[in-house]
């Protein structure tokens, strides 16, 4: 599938128990209807063509040949459904009966893989009628000779980041499941044939097995499991069916409602992980086979969600929770940072922006925690050419509130004096005019540190470093930056965050703040006071370069990739052409802009996506653009 999307399902259709029939003619309709829907990799519950619930009935010779044979003919019916179906059954091996997952595609019948941890405890009693199989073998199945193992891989031959192994319901369980090898051994897919009972509190741990399987395995994985129609005389299945990728649930069907989970999920999204995951070590086992199949390629349309804020959480419990870690890594980065070197004050320059409140909360943070008097905290509002009232007055009722020592130093004379000296004339709102305004800043904050003993506390965010959007030498440089892994996005959440628990002459403030359009403010405003120069309509909508920086930097996608997931993900809100656009912007940016990062000053890290480049982001300064190009 293109850019490696495959559409998944995990299906519980209806059976009836040990009625062979009828549970081969709802699969067979269940797998036609999933192929007409585009889906291409279809996983039933385990034992499905007979039930779970048959007890010694597994024993009747009838009913395993009834199997055999509807599972051939399931391979007929289905050949041209384009569909690679995952079944259930108990099948014949030499002199031992196998609990089975069989895989099917093109009218062949691929392989099977038999269940490894077979469970004897409370209601189960699966060695009573199963056996495990150590090795592959093969078995004669419909004239022709057909793998059996636990060592099976599938692999897609026009999808080489396609390879697909089987679990059946308890291996899950195993304090070592077979799917940990599988995965070391090449497999990005898991699928698991379950039947898995209901009782209370299962639902929840099986979702945080599946969770942590793919998490750890740094695979997807495919959960179908039995439900209506399975024997209650002492159990109920709920065909509860799940997907993950990689630790996220991409797809869930309610229990109690038979029902299809589907989704897309990414294996090259997947491969990629794998790739930067140093503690994730293939290994090449002896014994697995690899068995080759056609997946078929095509572009589908996406069904996954693909977040509009891959940063931000979109429950607000996690968002809550997500704003508090944030906070606190940022505190406790400025405390060691003020504990190691002795500092008792520190200096931070106060526009009334998003940025630089953000800054200040953090120190305030930080000073609190240390039972350092917030007075040590030097806090600097600079007026200048573009300074509004509106930003102005925030910045001074920001610092009042907040008892910190304010200080305001007006650079108009200084700039002025220095643009002249440079022979920039005045009235050219330029680079010049505008980094001067910067620097200028920039040299009072360093000055003023000097003076009191302290360090200058850095304010720019992650999205104007991915965009180079910072004054080189100017607001680009800083003792610590504390917001330095803080996507433009979250910032404004991590404000709110605070600002909803502060007193009230504070809270009023920080509102008013997040409702102040983004800017550097160093152009003029306009003749009513609002502001001029607004950053969004100069480097692009920040929502956007967010989502372009994730998918860069933490999956390494092409930008034609990107280009579709974002198309997908601002359907209605942004037209291809516009997407295009400032894609093309940021690219270009980025890759111009690492000279800037490559001296950047500490700063702590906060979460997956970060541009520091002693760690997460080690970029030569003048790299091509071409390694984003499809």
């Amino acid at each position: 599938m293109k850019h490696g999307f495959v559409k998944v399902a995990a299906i519980t259709p209806k059976v009836r128990v040990a009625d062979v029939t009828f549970n081969m003619e709802q699969t067979i309709k269940a797998i036609q209807n999933a192929g007409k829907e585009g889906i291409k990799i279809a996983v039933f519950p385990e034992l499905g063509l007979t039930a779970y619930t048959c007890g010694d009935l597994f024993f009747q010779e009838g009913l395993i040949r009834q199997a055999e044979s509807a599972l051939l003919q399931i391979a007929k019916e289905t050949a041209s459904s384009g569909v690679l179906s995952v079944v259930g059954l108990p099948l014949a091996v030499g002199d031992k009966l196998c609990n089975v997952a069989a895989f099917v595609k093109d009218g062949e019948i691929l392989g099977m893989v038999p269940k490894q941890t077979l469970p004897n405890h409370g209601e189960f009693q699966e060695k009573r009628h199963f056996s495990a199989l150590a090795e592959n073998t093969t078995v004669i199945l419909g004239n022709k000779e057909v793998p059996v193992g636990p060592k099976l891989l599938f692999c897609a031959t026009d999808l080489p980041q396609l390879r697909i192994a089987a679990e059946l319901c308890e291996d899950l369980w195993a304090p070592v499941p077979p799917g940990v090898m599988h995965a070391l051994n090449g497999a990005t897919v898991l699928v698991n044939l379950s039947a898995s009972n209901e009782v209370v509190g299962k639902a929840n741990y099986r979702k945080a097995l599946m969770e942590s399987q793919s998490a750890r395995t740094v695979c997807a994985y495919i959960f179908a499991n039995a439900g209506e129609g399975e024997s209650t005389t002492d159990l109920v299945f709920g065909g509860h069916n799940l997907i993950y990728e990689k630790g996220k649930l991409l797809a869930e069907t309610k229990s109690f409602q038979d029902g299809v989970a589907r989704t897309d999920i990414d294996v090259c999204h997947l491969v990629q992980e794998r790739r930067k995951c140093t503690t994730f070590t293939p290994r090449e086992d002896a014994g697995y086979r690899q068995i080759s199949f056609a997946i078929g390629t095509q572009k589908t349309e996406l069904e996954r969600e693909i977040a509009q804020n891959p940063f931000v959480p979109a429950d607000e419990k996690q968002l809550k929770q997500r704003c508090e870690e944030i906070f606190a890594i940022q505190c406790h980065g400025l405390k060691k940072r003020l504990e190691h070197i002795g500092a008792k004050t520190v200096t931070i320059g106060v526009s009334g922006g998003l940025d630089s409140t953000l800054a200040l909360l953090v120190t305030v943070g930080a000073f609190d925690a240390l039972n350092l008097p917030r007075k040590g905290i030097v806090a600097v509002t600079m007026p200048c050419f573009g300074t509004t009232d509106r930003t102005y007055g925030n910045a001074k009722r920001m610092m009042e509130s907040l008892g910190v020592e304010c200080r305001e130093i007006d650079i108009r004379e200084a700039v002025t004096g220095h643009l002249k000296d440079i022979g920039a004339d005045i009235e050219t709102h330029d680079v010049t005019y505008e980094n001067a305004q910067a620097r200028e800043r920039t040299q009072v904050l360093m000055d003023i540190a000097n003076k009191t003993g302290g360090i200058v506390i850095g304010t720019g965010d992650l999205s104007e470093l991915a965009l180079g959007f910072a004054t080189y030498n100017g607001d680009h440089m800083s003792m610590y930056g504390v917001n330095a892994d803080v996507p433009k996005t979250m910032m404004r959440h991590l404000v709110k965050f605070v600002a909803d628990r502060s007193e009230e002459i504070l809270q009023k403030t920080l509102y008013d703040v997040l409702a102040t359009p983004v800017s550097p403010e160093l152009l003029p405003p306009e003749e009513n006071g609002e502001i001029r120069q607004q950053t969004e309509e100069i480097v692009g909508p920040y929502e956007l370069h967010d989502f372009f920086l994730y998918h860069l930097v933490h999956h390494g996608f092409s930008k034609e990739k990107i280009q579709r997931l974002a198309e997908y993900a601002f359907r209605g809100i942004y037209d291809k052409k516009t997407i295009e656009h400032w894609l093309g912007i940021f690219i270009k940016r980025f890759t111009q802009s690492q000279f800037k990062r490559s001296c950047l000053p500490d700063g702590p890290k906060v979460g997956s996506v970060g541009l520091s480049p002693r760690g997460d982001w080690q970029m030569p300064s003048d790299a091509s653009s071409q390694f984003i190009n499809a």
